[in-house]
């Protein structure tokens, strides 16, 4: 369904001679209006991210995780992340050296808080990107400023929000820069934009390919071919060389997430591939990744982008790459609302009556429907007056992170950890092999196979060579020092 002569560079394209317009002005499209909105925008996404980090509602560990290493970057040492094991270098895990840019923001403001500030951030920049794109393609400030908001309030966006921050808010920005050259014809600018996502995350460098594929597909096919080899040899070059080389196993693990089952069983690719074709919950995020656009910006090269994410996580056998939630479908959401203005543009000139109809009516529809969606969606949670309030729970939790001193090093599990983390040595519960941490701070109540009754002969399982006494007991929340 992908129409290869959409939004041909012709239409709105100035030269890449110079003759036209800056990239950074284009005419008749003023800055101001989507700097407003995207205002808006960061200013609900850090505070949903805020009321969640302050009330202890961190759902993973990937915010203590990602805290370590950059903490290790604005400390000028190699991004070692104790929380997946003592002396663990990150880059043997992720490749996402893209990370070490917040180390400023980091000398700044050493908290967890200022990753989830910068991912609020770069999100709400995506969303001028994608509306100011939107004005200039259709030539409309209407059409703009609503898909500015469609985009940002998308579904993709808001659960990436609700997952704290990952690597991926990078790619939101350079994947809408990228869109956005696509779209105007600048093939030079969508090569510079495009070549950094190789540093973002392992993956990318598939992504990157497809940027190359679409450069062929609109007629520059020297350009789109060199793009297209550098993207899938750096895939190749990260994940046989360089993740192995900073892995202590040798290798690149995230393999067995297509290789083996939940259960840990051997599955051959043919089963992987079948399997995934019978799974509810990814053809439903896939039917709400275009049912967004009204299924319009499947018209659109630019959908090329969005298969080798969508590939990876749908041969995953891991359920949480599956559905909608968390953030792996952030970084699809500037392709296709970018692929809708490509396609919306494309069908004005269609011989068939009907398509241009709906053509006209799409981006208004789109904007309706998406903010319709949006009051089922994390950011909800804001007009719900219960979301702002301080109960017991968190209180105790408070109680128990003042309990381990600046500076010891800690056991902890989710709850607790990236409130630990940004001037303590923290280690994830029963991953501290060959240490005795000076502390365990433990949320009994959570992450449990069966409820702890007795925190200290917990402690004497993790640490039998250790021994351990109560300091601080608030609720279900335990702090132990060792003696």
């Amino acid at each position: 369904m992908l129409d290869v002569q959409s939004g041909a560079a012709a239409e709105t394209a100035a030269p890449e001679t110079g003759a036209g317009p800056p990239e950074g002005s284009p005419p008749g499209v003023p800055l101001r209006p989507y700097v407003l909105v995207a205002g808006v925008l960061c200013a609900l996404y850090f505070l949903y991210s805020w009321v969640q980090y302050e009330q202890f509602r961190t759902p993973s560990w990937d915010l203590g995780i990602f805290n370590q290493s950059v903490r290790a970057y604005a400390e000028l040492r190699a991004p070692v992340v104790d929380i997946k094991g003592p002396g663990f270098l990150i880059l043997g895990d992720h490749f996402s050296p893209v990370t070490a840019l917040l180390a400023p923001l980091y000398w700044i403001w050493s908290s967890p808080l200022a990753l989830l500030f910068a991912q609020a951030a770069l999100f709400a920049a995506s969303a001028v990107v994608v509306g100011r794109t939107a004005q200039q393609v259709l030539g409309s400030r209407a059409a703009g400023l609503g898909l500015t908001v469609a985009y940002g309030l998308s579904w993709g966006l808001q659960e990436a929000v609700k997952s704290d921050f990952h690597e991926i808010a990078f790619a939101v920005p350079l994947l809408a820069l990228t869109c956005r050259a696509l779209l105007l014809g600048r093939w030079t600018a969508a090569v510079a934009w495009s070549a950094p996502l190789v540093l973002v995350k392992e993956d990318m460098g598939l992504t990157v390919a497809m940027v190359g594929a679409v450069l062929f597909v609109r007629g520059q096919k020297r350009l789109g071919a060199a793009l297209a080899a550098f993207g899938a040899a750096f895939f190749a070059l990260t994940v046989l060389v360089l993740i192995p080389a900073a892995s202590r196993v040798g290798q690149y693990d995230y393999w067995a997430k297509i290789e083996k089952s939940s259960e840990g069983a051997d599955v051959s690719f043919a089963h992987a591939v079948l399997s995934s074709l019978g799974s509810d919950v990814k053809w439903e995020m896939l039917f709400f990744l275009v049912g967004i656009t009204g299924f319009l910006a499947l018209r659109s090269p630019l959908m090329l982008l969005v298969l080798p994410t969508l590939g990876w996580r749908f041969l995953s056998q891991d359920p949480n790459h599956w559905g909608m939630i968390w953030h792996y479908s952030a970084i699809l959401m500037p392709v296709v609302f970018l692929a809708l203005v490509d396609a919306v543009r494309a069908v004005r000139t269609s011989p068939r009556s009907w398509l241009v109809a709906y053509g006209k009516v799409a981006v208004p529809v789109v904007t309706a429907v998406s903010i319709v969606v949006a009051l089922d969606l994390p950011l909800r949670e804001l007009l719900r007056s219960e979301t702002y309030r301080t109960d017991t729970r968190t209180l105790d939790a408070r109680r128990a992170v003042d309990a381990v001193p600046k500076g010891a090093s800690v056991e902890t599990n989710v709850t607790l950890m990236a409130h630990l983390t940004a001037d303590r040595t923290v280690y994830w519960v029963g991953g501290a092999k060959g240490v005795s941490p000076d502390f365990l701070a433990l949320d009994l109540d959570s992450g449990w196979s069966q409820p702890v009754t007795d925190p200290v002969q917990l402690a004497a399982s993790l640490h039998p060579e250790a021994r351990y006494e109560v300091s601080v007991r608030a609720g279900q929340f335990a702090v132990l020092r060792r003696v």
